[in-house]
């Protein structure tokens, strides 16, 4: 490939809307469960017993029964592993504008299938020493539960109860209409470039809001004291920070050149700074907090300043 090419390219990306650079580099992916509920609402006549005890009209009373005890370490493996699968692909996706979809890059697919398969095979296990205590929990629960247990509730085993799926969902619109109603192709055309538009608003937010989040900690643990003493703070204080950067660096489109600047700041400030460092130097410690109080004040103002920016934006 020659220069001229490659600079044409290049040319060719810089011109092209945060829109339009999402939409090219990414793709729809959705995850879902399959999760046994473990909450059952009382019938009618059940309801209008727990009612009278009250002195209560059973039709403005709504009741419930908790099936299974949750805090039982088999159960809380299993809510753990659901916990991280959600974190996974929230942190290395974007927001979109409908429920359930998010968007990761075209050439993070790979490995985001093979995460999600790994996590998959971890709960299978988890799932299978979860019913190897079945038995116990629904035994307590007959016995916590009382004139409630009612064994139909139960499934008779838990091994398919529980499950990660994923899959990627196409949001352009479908290529049989362009021939069979072109005026209607048009439409989707707009409603899809729309929603990027849209993506691209939430996306710039999303970072705004965990940029200030984390910068906010930081500073406060910096600067703050406790009894006239420096605020003890974990190492997770700057390791977040850090793992913020990697990921905007993955996930950014370039939308919004004062965002670009501020992450770029506030990257420099921290930068080779170990928490370590922080805890033993006084000095360097009201350095850091005052370089990223200046941050958090202008971030403190984009907060502020979005709702105008996204109305002049959808006006254009």
């Amino acid at each position: 490939m020659t220069h001229t090419t490659v600079d044409a390219q290049a040319s060719h990306r810089n011109q092209q809307s945060p829109a339009d650079r999402l939409r090219g580099a990414m793709a729809a992916a959705r995850l879902s469960f399959t999760w046994l509920g473990v909450r059952k609402s009382l019938n009618r006549q059940q309801t209008e017993q727990a009612a009278d005890s009250f002195g209560a009209a059973g039709k403005f009373l709504s009741a419930g029964k908790k099936l299974l005890d949750t805090s039982h370490p088999a159960f809380k493996a299993v809510t753990a592993i659901k916990g991280r699968a959600v974190s996974y692909w929230k942190g290395v996706s974007l927001p979109y504008p409908e429920p359930g979809i998010r968007l990761i890059r075209r050439d993070h697919i790979a490995a985001f299938d093979e995460q999600v398969s790994l996590l998959q095979e971890e709960l299978t296990l988890a799932v299978r020493e979860l019913d190897a205590h079945f038995e116990e929990l629904r035994a307590s629960a007959r016995e916590r539960l009382g004139e409630l247990f009612d064994v139909t509730d139960y499934p008779i085993t838990l091994l398919d109860a529980f499950a990660i799926h994923h899959d990627y969902p196409s949001v352009e619109p479908p290529e049989y209409l362009r021939q069979l109603n072109p005026e209607l192709y048009a439409q989707e055309v707009r409603r899809v470039q729309a929603r990027f538009d849209e993506a691209v608003d939430m996306a710039e937010q999303a970072f705004i809001d965990e940029l200030s989040q984390l910068v906010s900690h930081l500073t406060e643990r910096l600067s703050g004291h406790d009894d006239g003493k420096p605020k003890v703070f974990r190492d997770t204080a700057v390791e977040n920070l850090q793992e913020f950067f990697s990921r905007f660096q993955l996930l950014n489109v370039r939308s919004d050149e004062q965002l670009d600047a501020l992450v770029s700041q506030c990257q420099q400030i921290v930068r080779g700074i170990a928490p370590q460092r922080l805890r033993d130097s006084v000095a360097l410690r009201q350095q850091i907090g005052t370089q990223l109080s200046g941050v958090q004040s202008v971030l403190d103002g984009l907060l502020v300043d979005r709702p105008r920016r996204r109305i002049l934006r959808s006006a254009k």
